[in-house]
């Protein structure tokens, strides 16, 4: 009976051992790269996802965060110098402020918009941003806003020049230049390129001369 009643107290005290590293490991402390101050909490060290791991405070990821975007930073590198992983915004989510992220996500955003050709809705009840995500933005011309679907030009930046080339989209024209040249547009004329009158094909050859 006696060694049946120090079973339990030796189990215990084993459990007890078991437990010992991890409330030890719980007040472990390391020293932040960049505030140089030591931190007792494990679950303040910040982790990049899965890419890497640094001695760094959140706090200072945070403020560190908050630096870059300022700047408009949208790829935000590690820290560390010996480091280039990016940081990943949505590994960082949980410890940065919302209209922290928010910010983030207009600057990546933006980033993104400025490596494609885009161009503002020219006409003034619109102004849209209309983005050339197809390429080619040196031969693109007509264009549909996909805001007020009214037709304009992707190159001149300027309401649809029907029947006009874009050099001569500058050129001061009345509502009678215009209709013609939608008319033109839609008979599928062509204009002579020395004296840009227009040339309708009636029938033959699709060699045509001039008057």
């Amino acid at each position: 009976m006696g060694n049946a009643n120090q079973r339990p107290q030796q189990d215990s005290q084993t459990d007890q051992e078991l437990e010992d590293p991890e409330s030890s490991s719980s007040s472990s402390t390391f020293t932040c790269e960049i505030c140089i101050e030591p931190v007792t909490l494990p679950n303040k060290k910040f982790k990049n996802s899965n890419k890497c791991v640094h001695p760094f405070c959140t706090d200072c990821m945070i403020k560190y965060i908050q630096v870059k975007l300022e700047d408009n930073v949208a790829d935000i590198k590690c820290p560390a110098l010996t480091c280039d992983h990016s940081l990943v915004p949505l590994s960082c989510r949980p410890k940065i402020a919302h209209q922290l992220f928010d910010k983030w996500c207009d600057v990546l955003c933006e980033s993104a918009v400025l490596k494609l050709d885009r161009v503002y809705c020219p006409y003034q009840d619109c102004s849209a941003l209309v983005i050339n995500e197809c390429g080619g933005g040196g031969s693109l011309s007509r264009c549909v806003c996909p805001n007020c679907k009214k037709l304009f030009c992707f190159r001149c930046k300027v309401p649809w020049h029907a029947g006009y080339r874009c050099e001569e989209s500058g050129e001061t024209r009345d509502e009678n230049d215009i209709a013609f040249g939608v008319l033109s547009e839609r008979k599928q004329w062509m204009r002579c390129p020395t004296c840009r009158h227009c040339v309708e094909l009636v029938k033959g050859c699709a060699i045509v001369r001039c008057r």
